[in-house]
């Protein structure tokens, strides 16, 4: 499913009062870190991940890396932080219009 820019923006509300859930740090995008971003999609839908990597192209690579082994949809990436979607299809919580 790709996202509107209406959807996305109306994601982004939503987005903008969450803290960051996971952080990725100098071990990079390991099973783990996979494991727990993917547990925090299934559960709250629409989550923040910071990913700390020393230049654009790196941030780039591991942001590719997570929608990829995520299946999630990126909102938005500002700087270090990440915004992804993943709907529930079993218990969606928050509509899109």
């Amino acid at each position: 499913m790709k996202l509107t820019d209406q959807q996305k923006r109306h994601l982004r509300r939503f987005g903008h009062t969450l803290k960051p859930v996971v952080i990725l740090g100098n071990a990079g995008l390991t099973e783990n870190v996979v494991a727990e971003i993917d547990q925090a999609l299934t559960y709250h839908e629409l989550v923040k991940v910071r990913v700390n990597a020393a230049d654009r192209e790196a941030r780039a690579a591991l942001i590719d890396g997570i929608c990829a082994q995520t299946k999630g949809q990126p909102v938005q990436s500002i700087g270090h932080i990440l915004l992804l979607f993943r709907r529930n299809p079993k218990k969606p919580r928050i509509a899109l219009s």
